[in-house]
Formats: C-alpha cells, sequence, structure tokens
C-alpha cells in the first residue's frame, strides 16, 4: 500500500496509499524468470487483522508464520516471455523463530527496519514452475517510515546469508542524504538469539547492466562476486553474491538501492512497464 516505487503515488503526491495497492511477486529459475506488479485501487483491497487481499491475492497469518497464495498476470520481458501470462501458486513461510528487535536506519528514527523472521522454512507451490515448486530456506523482514526514501538516503545494500555453522547473517549498509554511513552486522543462531559484529569494509561488486553500483562488506584480501543477476535495473539491483566474513565463505541475497536515480523524473516514467496500474 502506497509503495515507495509506485509511480502513481509519486505523482499523486503520497495520498491516500489504500488507492496505491500492488502485490508484488517475482520468481526466478526454470523455466524463466517472472515479475508481477500490477497497481490497483481501493476497491480491490480487503484488510483483516490476519488478512491482506488485493484482488485475487492475498497474504494471511498462521500462527508465527503465514501463509500466500498469489494470482497475477506476469508481465512479458526480453529474454523471459513475449507475452503476458497469468500465474497462481502459494507460499508458506515457517519461521524457526521470530525477532522483535527494530532498528533506526537513520538518526531521527523516521526509518525503521525489522528482521521479523530471519531463518525460516519456506514451501512454494506454482504448477508453471519445474516439478511444481520447491522448498528451502526463507526470510522476512519490513521496512517502514513516514518519510519518502529518496528525501533521506543515497542508497543502500542489503544482503542475507547463512554461515558455514548454520547462523543467519545479514548485512545493511545505508548512506544517508547528508553522505553519512549507517551499517549492520547481525548474526542470529539455531535459538534465535541475536548478535552484532562490525562488518568489514564494502568492497564493490561488478556494476550492472545500467551501472548501479553495488558493494558488500568482504574480509580483506579476498573478492565478492556476483554468481547470479536476478534483477538489474536503472535503480536496483537484487543478485546472489558470494562473500567473505571472518573467513568464512557465504552465499547471500543481495540487493542494491540508488535512492538518487530513483527520484529522476525519467526513471519514474519507465516504472509503468514494470507496474502496470489497474485502478
Amino acid at each position: 500500500m502506497g509503495s515507495v516505487f509506485s509511480p502513481y503515488y509519486h505523482f499523486a503526491g503520497r495520498r491516500d496509499p489504500e488507492r496505491h495497492v500492488a502485490f508484488n511477486v517475482a520468481l526466478y529459475g526454470p523455466p524463466s524468470n517472472a515479475w508481477a506488479m500490477t497497481e490497483r485501487g481501493r476497491r480491490d483491497l480487503r484488510r483483516e487483522p490476519a488478512r491482506l487481499a488485493i484482488a485475487a491475492s492475498e497474504f494471511r497469518a498462521r500462527g508465527e508464520g503465514f501463509e500466500i497464495d498469489f494470482d497475477e498476470v506476469f508481465l512479458p520481458w526480453p529474454g523471459h516471455r513475449l507475452l503476458p501470462k497469468r500465474m497462481s501458486g502459494s507460499i508458506v513461510v515457517e519461521p524457526r523463530f521470530v525477532n522483535s528487535v527494530s532498528f533506526d536506519l537513520d538518526e531521527a528514527g523516521d526509518h525503521q527496519w525489522l528482521p521479523v523472521a530471519p531463518s525460516s522454512r519456506i514451501t512454494l507451490r506454482c504448477p508453471d514452475l519445474l516439478d511444481g515448486g520447491w522448498s528451502g530456506e526463507g526470510y522476512h523482514d519490513m521496512n517502514w517510515g513516514s518519510r519518502p526514501l529518496e528525501a533521506d538516503f543515497r542508497g543502500w545494500d542489503w544482503g542475507q546469508g547463512h554461515g558455514s555453522d548454520g547462523q543467519s547473517i545479514i548485512l545493511y549498509d545505508s548512506v544517508l542524504a547528508d553522505g553519512a554511513r549507517r551499517s549492520f552486522g547481525l548474526r542470529f543462531d539455531a535459538d534465535g538469539r541475536m548478535g552484532t559484529f562490525a562488518p568489514p569494509p564494502r568492497q564493490p561488486l561488478a556494476r550492472g547492466f545500467w551501472g548501479v553500483e553495488g558493494g558488500v562488506a568482504c574480509d580483506m584480501g579476498t573478492v565478492p562476486r556476483v554468481i547470479r543477476k536476478l534483477e538489474d535495473s536503472p535503480f536496483y539491483r537484487r543478485s546472489l553474491v558470494t562473500t567473505h566474513l571472518a573467513g568464512d565463505d557465504i552465499v547471500m541475497m543481495h540487493e542494491t538501492l540508488d535512492c538518487r536515480r530513483l527520484s529522476m523524473p525519467f526513471v519514474r516514467l519507465m516504472l509503468p512497464f514494470r507496474m502496470p496500474r489497474r485502478g
């Protein structure tokens, strides 16, 4: 509701977020990548204490975990599909533990981040995927704030993976609008106990097609590497990367957000190609 990436919400003056709702689903892997994020209006929104539904897709709380049913039209995209395709499926997330400690991303506390379920079991079922889906490791977090991201940040890098000891490791490295840096290094053991550590210096990753510069904390004398590109846009990248922390080789889901690029008018005018509106 009121997505920070919605051009329609932005040009409407960020008023009435319930008129700007979308269910974002991104699937990667055989037979191809798939992306759906159609913005809709208030008539397609249904809210209850343990349920959020947007059109034919919905999110339901189930104990400490949750279930997602999606039924969306996935967009055509070069190299993936020539025509739109309707796909449906379900996702079940079962946290091994739940964290309730949130973090200020800026000095004023206008932007918050909460890693709710740093380690989870996830099951995806979708008849359009190879073998009908898969089960594996899952992660769930939340961001919220009272100001636009681009008003207070130049951008950030985020990464999450598991160490050889099974601990969930999370990195968050943000650069504020004034150039100040706020970095977090978190470790969660199997019982949910959280520890913090000072990440080593950020080292650059290879640039994406659009020139977005990503980076990740990495031990001195070693080099991080992108092993698979998942999203590569003019302001955002999502990738699988390998890095080295305290001598441990770690595969991480990684993202880079460039808020300065997000705020450029021509970038906002490109967004409807990935985020159509059916208000």
